[in-house]
């Protein structure tokens, strides 16, 4: 009697065990069981240089999609996001790739505008603002600071 009981306890703690790590798996991988209710949107931009797929697409802060796929058309950079169903975009919303902090993940933030025309599911946005390249800008800043005083950029002048 007393070992049919462990064997009860141990089959609950592990039925407990699978089922916590099976949430754990679906919420922190952000797998959809159900399918969540989408449209596709895509956005055209001239780079999309550290973006990739399943990173997270924000209007306002908030998570309203995530990017499905990157791929390059006439030299371009296509886009694929995933929006949810219950947010329409306006046809002149802008989309721009931007950077959480200095060096972190990558995200597409949506920007509505004000037209009284919807995007439709597989719609084109075509305003769009490229990621910024941080090295460009460090490179940018270094390479146009003055020379300080003696120094010239002419060899054997000084």
């Amino acid at each position: 009697m007393k070992e049919q009981r462990t064997e009860l306890l141990v089959g609950v703690f592990v039925a407990i065990g699978l089922a916590a790590l099976a949430y754990l798996s679906i919420n922190l991988g952000k797998i959809s069981v159900f399918g969540e209710k989408t449209y596709t949107l895509n956005a055209i931009f001239t780079s999309s240089s550290g973006l990739k797929a399943g990173d997270t697409v924000e209007i306002a802060g908030v998570g309203v999609g995530k990017v499905m796929d990157i791929r390059l058309e006439n030299y371009d950079s296509v886009v694929s996001m995933a929006i949810d169903s219950r947010i329409k975009l306006p046809d002149d919303t802008i989309a721009s790739i931007r950077t959480r902090g200095l060096i972190g993940e990558k995200f597409i933030r949506l920007s509505p505008g004000g037209s009284e025309t919807m995007l439709k599911p597989g719609a084109t946005i075509i305003n769009t603002e490229p990621s910024v390249d941080i090295e460009d800008l460090i490179g940018r800043y270094i390479f146009s600071l003055p020379k300080p005083a003696g120094e010239s950029n002419e060899e054997g002048r000084k």
